[in-house]
């Protein structure tokens, strides 16, 4: 066994705590939640301000942090690392051996954080831009709010190594920005500080009229939560511990002081008043709108890249089409999927052209994450079995949790018909999509044949040797899925020798082990036939960019160095100036037969499978293979043969002779 020299085979994450890891953390990983105070007030108290519905719903929200985001994500969920990588499908790599049934829970999670993810840049966008009409009450916001977003996707496929930098900075500004807003309100109500009694959050949500169903806008706080764990492997959890304490600090200081401004102005209407805007001095709100603005344009930038990577975990684990990937910089996690950053676009267009303004979104938004959270709420479970924690500490963890993230999505249920009905529709179109791949990644597995590749050994070494065959290629090199190095598909074998016979003068099967790490980069190689056949088998990390092409050659050259192969051309005049021979690859792509009789499930799975597999481009581009040496064959999948037809043979009749 050995190991890839390639840049990601080194440790993705930064465990130790420094300045730079702490910008870093502000400028990638508190995006979402770090613009929460521009609509969480906003939807706390939406008509007319009662100072009950203010107080219990400022406690509501510092006890949610404290108990969500603090003691469940921050100091718990941030342990179950995988070798140093976060998210709900990394979470779902460490435990899916515990059960067949923890890929649904995944599955679930991992598509309602894509899906609640298009809502997020719009909301944060929109609730940034709408500022401006405090100084300009009549200026179209959806105009600019949808520039704004179409520049950002357009810049995706850049990357934002350069843009990046500035991040943490940015956001450093924003968070004292929010402190000393806070701190302003505060001072002229000190009285605000009482909230931080829980009996506050007690008395709304079960003595005020209706207080339960306000969970759904106090949840608006702590949705970029999930956000802290999957961003886990770019700045590691010393930093983000550590940095939470300066973040959750300025948060609550702006909620407090939103929460003083509406104390102070109890029993009028809001009439469209953002109390976050309302804390700013009249001279600085144009500033403030555009700090804002900025900060909304990076959490916006923080979910995009979130979702390319969620995207790209879900291809390793055969959970969705393997799509083109991109990887523009250097940086590590660095990621430009573009047929996810379409429909993204797309998703945002058409999120803010359908509900326009952001009081509008806020109905609809946080519906899906709930989900999301219960599901790493049950993986997270599994994980602490694994970790040999004692069972009724398991079992409290989920009740607590689970009464928690239950309630929140209780009260969220309310936003269906308010436009969460959205979210919840593109939570089960990518659901579908999901559990097609899946489902049909197996039905595959199930079905496809192998055969001993030792007993065509001899057969492949005369056709190498069978110069009545004009030659295809010296270097012939075939992707196989045959998980045993003593076996080879039996399509393969059928491609070789009939489908046209493919002389060559050494065969090459190469095989690429997904493994649960995320970023293993090994290979191996076992010679099957002296100088006539070698397997080479890749172990790459889910998070492992498959640069087949690049990979193949890296060990070719190792193994020419090492004088384990001879790949000079054998071809009588190109060997005597020492040319190396060609390499051409072969993918075998399946396709439905028509001759098949199979169970109705399963042929709704893979005629949904081959239906979306007409709109993505062919496994040579995923496989990061050299188009212009790349032959892709297409091959029947025969899940079951149509049963025997019988057919009745009948004697031709005469032709009647007609008289002259």
């Amino acid at each position: 066994m050995s190991t890839l020299e390639n840049d990601n085979a080194e440790t993705h994450h930064t465990s130790r705590i420094t300045t730079a890891g702490l910008l870093i953390a502000l400028g990638i990983i508190y995006g979402d939640i770090g613009t929460s105070p521009l609509y969480v007030m906003k939807a706390i108290v939406p008509g007319r301000i009662d100072a009950n519905l203010v107080y219990g719903g400022i406690s509501c929200v510092l006890w949610t942090l404290t108990l969500q985001t603090t003691l469940k994500y921050v100091l718990l969920t941030l342990n179950a690392d995988n070798n140093g990588e976060g998210g709900i499908f990394s979470l779902y790599a460490l435990v899916r051996r515990r059960g067949t049934w923890l890929s649904a829970v995944a599955i679930i999670g991992g598509a309602a954080l894509m899906a609640d993810g298009i809502i997020t840049p719009p909301i944060s966008v929109s609730s940034a831009v709408e500022g401006l009409e405090a100084v300009y009450p009549h200026l179209p916001t959806v105009p600019i709010v949808i520039g704004i977003l179409v520049a950002l996707f357009l810049l995706q496929s850049f990357g934002t190594q350069i843009v990046g930098k500035a991040f943490g900075p940015i956001m450093f500004v924003w968070f004292g920005m929010l402190a000393v807003l806070g701190i302003m309100g505060i001072l002229h109500h000190p009285e605000i500080l009482k909230a931080a009694n829980p009996y506050y959050a007690y008395n709304l949500l079960v003595n005020t009229p209706g207080g339960f169903w306000l969970l759904g806008a106090v949840f608006l706080c702590t949705t970029g939560a999930e956000a802290l764990y999957s961003d886990l492997g770019h700045c590691g959890k010393g930093n983000i511990r550590i940095s939470w304490i300066f973040v959750k600090l300025c948060l609550l200081l702006n909620y407090f002081g939103q929460g003083a401004w509406l104390v102070a102005h109890q029993g009028e209407e809001l009439s469209g008043r953002n109390p976050f805007y309302a804390l700013m001095p009249s001279w600085f709100l144009l500033i403030g709108i555009g700090i804002a603005t900025m900060a909304a344009v990076i959490a916006s930038q923080a979910l995009i890249t979130g979702s390319f990577t969620l995207v790209s975990e879900a291809i390793r684990l055969n959970m969705w089409p393997k799509v083109k990937l991109n990887y523009p910089t250097d940086v590590k996690g660095q990621l430009y999927v573009p047929s996810m950053n379409r429909l993204l676009l797309l998703g945002c267009i058409g999120i803010v052209l359908y509900f326009q303004k952001s009081e509008h979104m806020e109905a609809a938004y946080g519906l899906a994450i709930t989900i999301t959270m219960l599901m790493t709420t049950l993986l997270l479970s599994m994980w602490l079995q694994a970790k040999k924690v004692p069972m009724p500490l398991v079992v409290l963890f989920l009740l607590v949790y689970g009464l928690i993230e239950g309630s929140f999505l209780v009260a969220n249920l309310i936003k269906f018909p308010h436009g969460g009905w959205v979210s919840v529709a593109i939570s089960l179109c990518l659901i579908s999509v999901m559990y097609v791949w899946l489902r049909a990644y197996y039905i595959k597995r199930r079905l496809t044949e192998v055969v001993p590749l030792a007993t065509y050994l001899d057969a492949l070494r005369e056709l190498s040797k069978d110069e009545s065959i004009p030659k295809y290629s010296t270097h012939l090199v075939f992707m196989s899925s045959a998980e045993r190095p003593t076996e080879i598909e039996s399509k393969i074998i059928y491609s070789i020798f009939q489908k046209r016979p493919k002389r060559a003068d050494i065969y090459w099967f190469v095989h690429v082990d997904t493994t649960d790490q995320p970023y293993t980069m090994e290979y191996s190689v076992k010679e099957l036939a002296v100088d006539d056949a070698y397997r080479i088998t890749f172990r790459l990390g889910f998070r492992v960019e498959q640069k087949i092409n690049l990979y193949f050659r890296k060990v070719i050259e190792e193994m020419v160095r090492n004088k384990e192969v001879d790949i000079t051309s054998r071809y009588e005049s190109l060997s005597k100036q020492h040319v190396t021979g060609d390499f051409r690859f072969v993918v075998l792509e399946k396709y439905l037969s028509v001759e098949n009789d199979f169970p109705p499930m399963e042929k709704v799975i893979m005629q949904a499978y081959f239906y979306i597999k007409q709109f993505i481009a062919s496994e040579d581009k995923y496989f990061g293979l050299d188009t212009s040496s790349v032959k892709v064959e297409k091959v029947p999948l025969i899940i079951s043969p149509a049963q025997d037809i019988t057919l009745t043979r009948i004697e031709d009749q005469p032709s009647p002779v007609t008289a002259p």
